[in-house]
Order: C-alpha cells, then structure tokens, then sequence
C-alpha cells in the first residue's frame, strides 16, 4: 500500500513539471466573445489556453473537439491544457452566449 501511495504523491508533485515549458495561449472573453476568435498552435505540442474572463458575468469554456469544459468566472483566469494535437481545426464555444462565444483552435 505504501509504495503505490509513494509514487501518487511523486507523481502529483511532478504534474507542473511536465507543463513548465508549455507554451501559453492567451484567450480573452469580452462582451460575451472571445478575442481572438481563431488561435494557431503548432501540431504535436502540449499548450496552456490561458482565458481571461472580462465580463462581469460566468462563462462555461466548452470544446467537444478538444474534450474540455471549465466555467470561468466574471473577473477570472483558467488555464486549460490542451494537446498534443494533430493538424486540424477544434472548435469551442461559450455554453451561456453561445450565439456570440464561437472560437477555434488551428492547429499546424
């Protein structure tokens, strides 16, 4: 029991190791759109979406193409981490503006 409870901890203690070097994104929420709508990465490569939330109001980060959803506060910072993705282009939206909250992720 004690060594698998060890490699836990040395596992969890490693987790920002791995994202250290990863390069950051930054995504801003605005009037309930996200700038810029269209983001490029290139393919093969882990990144940080950094998403700054500058509406007063909730915002639920969602993306089916890139397995992710996080809500992001009025006045808040996420960090989402994403890939390493093949060549493409992977949707997200707003889930509470949907109408006005459309972005991609291009990946080359």
């Amino acid at each position: 029991m004690r060594k698998p409870l060890g490699l836990l901890l040395l596992s969890l203690l490693l987790a920002p190791e791995v994202w250290a070097d990863t390069p950051e994104i930054p995504l801003v929420i605005k009037d309930h759109r996200f700038e810029p709508a269209t983001v490029k990465v290139p393919a093969n490569t882990k990144v940080m979406l950094v998403v700054e939330n500058r509406d007063a109001t909730p915002e639920e980060f969602e993306s089916h193409d890139l397995h992710r959803e996080k809500v992001i506060a009025g006045g808040k910072t996420a960090k989402i981490a994403v890939g390493p993705l093949k060549p493409g282009t992977y949707k997200f939206f707003g889930e509470f503006h949907e109408d006005t909250a459309q972005g991609a992720v291009v990946v080359e």
